[in-house]
């Protein structure tokens, strides 16, 4: 069995399982994406209109675990424009993904969603599903850009939902292996200590990251970026293995 043909069944059974949730399942993204976030894409198009955006960026794109991460300055070095807008889900990146994400045909997609799925019902397949329907979007337009999906974080205000979550988080990881332009970014490990999740680097909320746990993020995707920008297209063992798992 060739590669690709391995790689289309893998995918097929690790996706079954969507159709027969999302069909029973009542859980739904924000009803009006629009009404809600219209407002935070404006203010980006405004910027866009008076400023001149990377070529071949990195775009960070996803809910407030971007939106509130400081990627200029953690990556000074790379061409980087930030996407995030806090409270989204996977569904709602979809609804505005001409405007803030195809646009500006980066050359990387750095993905944070899910967090917020899991927290409004949606379940670990149904986020699978919709991660792949973000892939296949994005490959519609531009099949070239490389993704990596940031695994959804471990926080003590959602830790009752972590078992969903961790889940969602295998899904995609099984996926992004699957592909050569995917990866899959351990975030969540680097938050836990004696495997709970570790208070000092969360805000007061324990819901979003302080500026220590920034730093840890970065210093696990740092590696991954690195790799994929010194190899575009491509990705080797060693890479790989030093920075997604």
């Amino acid at each position: 069995m060739s590669k690709s043909t391995s790689q289309i069944v893998l995918r097929a059974i690790i996706l079954l399982p969507c159709f027969s949730v999302a069909s029973v399942s009542g859980a739904a993204p924000q009803a009006d994406p629009a009404g809600r976030w219209e407002n935070d894409i404006q203010r980006f198009e405004a910027w866009d209109a008076q400023n001149a955006w990377p070529r071949d960026g990195v775009l960070f794109v996803g809910s407030s675990s971007i939106r509130m991460w400081k990627t200029r300055e953690s990556f000074a070095d790379l061409p980087v424009l930030n996407r995030g807008f806090g409270g989204s889900q996977i569904p709602d990146v979809l609804h505005f993904l001409d405007r803030i994400v195809l646009k500006y045909r980066p050359a990387v997609i750095v993905f944070y969603c899910g967090d917020n799925d899991i927290a409004a019902g949606r379940s670990p397949e149904q986020v699978l599903g919709d991660w792949r329907t973000f892939v296949d979007r994005v490959r519609g337009v531009l099949p070239q850009t490389q993704i990596a999906y940031l695994g959804i974080k471990p926080s003590g205000a959602r830790w009752h939902l972590w078992r969903e979550m961790d889940r969602a988080n295998r899904l995609i990881h099984a996926d992004c292996d699957a592909d050569r332009r995917l990866w899959y970014v351990d975030t969540a490990k680097p938050l836990l200590k004696d495997g709970r999740p570790d208070d000092t680097v969360f805000l007061a909320d324990r819901l979003h990251l302080s500026p220590a746990g920034y730093r840890r993020w970065t210093r696990v995707l740092r590696p991954v970026l690195d790799g994929i920008l010194r190899r575009p297209g491509d990705r080797d063992s060693s890479s790989k293995d030093s920075g997604q798992r």
